[in-house]
């Protein structure tokens, strides 16, 4: 890899492993020595049909799933499951309860406000999103399903884990998927935008329980049906190849490298750099420290002049990526498995340097 190569801290795309990106770079030129590059392989031909396979066995494994599960690849990123989920399991009369706990969870909801009842349970909003809503005491039996967004990317909360619930539970996890341990059989559904933990951007992971795939409540396109989709093995429309590639090599990795590992990576990293908001003296946190995520650190300064003169700085020093989301502004470095504890020791000391030279100039 280039010795130019910038720290990426963005939230996605984000961060992509060195040897995922040397690999996917050598099957652009020319994949597993087939003299075809990967990005012209017939997604119905037996070299992408090893590539599916082994993708979604994958993601069983290292998610512990059984045969119970089915794993899809789709396009359309999470709007798209926004839409798809209630049109596939929400009946006309019937209701689903969602956590507000920041914009994606809040969309997920207005989303399925189109075709049933949504039902907020518990809402962080009117203080701005700056800690989770409770967890609701109890969940109201003849809910069609639960939605939740396991880690808030803009705002920087995250849930502990993933709970047991009497009703469906469907599971936004998109950030943080495969970043720790996670009982992930207590959810009915789960899905993740690939840019993040898993892949490029282009694509996304559903794994869903069969159980639930036999309870669609209306008449649906195929390409709106996740059960067309689960018969046709993700391939009911051109898959995206090279998305699905890239996961594979991501899955590859992360199985190479093992959760376990993975896990204590991330707290480390996490922990170093909220240690250092706490510390310096230009930085501050308003986020309550209990649902701090460990995959996107939000932060800010006194202002926008002091934020504009630390990304030049960090600028200088070949960090990219750490705007605040538009809706937030100010910093959000995001922590995803593929950033090495090296970088974050670099992002500290830049910090720790921009502290002694501002506190200088003043």
């Amino acid at each position: 890899m280039s010795g130019n190569k910038k720290i990426n801290f963005s939230s996605g795309p984000a961060a992509l492993p060195p040897e995922v990106l040397q690999e996917a770079s050598e099957a652009i030129i020319n994949y597993n020595n087939t003299g075809l590059s990967i990005l012209e392989l017939q997604h119905r031909g037996k070299y992408f049909e090893a590539i599916n396979d082994e993708s979604r066995t994958l993601v069983k494994e290292l998610c512990g799933l059984g045969d119970d599960y089915e794993v899809l690849w789709l396009q359309g990123g999470g709007r798209l499951q926004f839409a798809m989920i209630p049109m596939n399991f929400l009946g006309e009369h019937e209701s689903a309860g969602f956590i507000d706990s920041g914009f994606w969870a809040h969309n997920a909801a207005e989303y399925a406000a189109h075709y049933g009842n949504a039902i907020t349970l518990s809402s962080s909003e009117s203080d701005h999103y700056r800690h989770l809503p409770e967890w609701p005491a109890s969940i109201p039996e003849d809910l069609s399903y639960l939605h939740f967004t396991t880690n808030n990317t803009i705002y920087g909360t995250q849930f502990p884990n993933v709970p047991k619930t009497n009703v469906p539970l469907i599971a936004d996890m998109s950030s943080d998927i495969l970043s720790r341990k996670t009982d992930y059989s207590n959810c009915a559904m789960f899905y993740a935008v690939a840019q993040k933990n898993i892949g490029a951007a282009g694509i996304t992971l559903v794994a869903v329980n069969k159980y639930l795939l036999g309870n669609i409540k209306r008449k649906l396109p195929p390409m709106l049906d996740y059960k067309a989709h689960a018969d046709a093995r993700s391939l009911l429309n051109t898959a995206a190849v090279f998305g699905v590639y890239t996961s594979l090599l991501t899955l590859r990795w992360i199985k190479q490298k093992g959760i376990d590992v993975i896990e204590t990576e991330n707290n480390r990293k996490a922990a170093l750099l909220y240690n250092e908001i706490e510390r310096n003296s230009i930085f501050h946190s308003n986020i309550k420290k209990e649902d701090r995520s460990k995959m996107n650190v939000c932060f800010g300064t006194e202002n926008k002049e002091i934020d504009t003169a630390f990304t030049e700085f960090c600028s200088k020093q070949n960090i990219t990526g750490i705007d605040g989301h538009r809706y937030v502004g100010s910093f959000r470095v995001s922590l995803y498995n593929a950033i090495p504890l090296t970088a974050v020791e670099k992002m500290v000391s830049v910090m720790q340097e921009f502290e002694h030279e501002y506190l200088k100039a003043r």
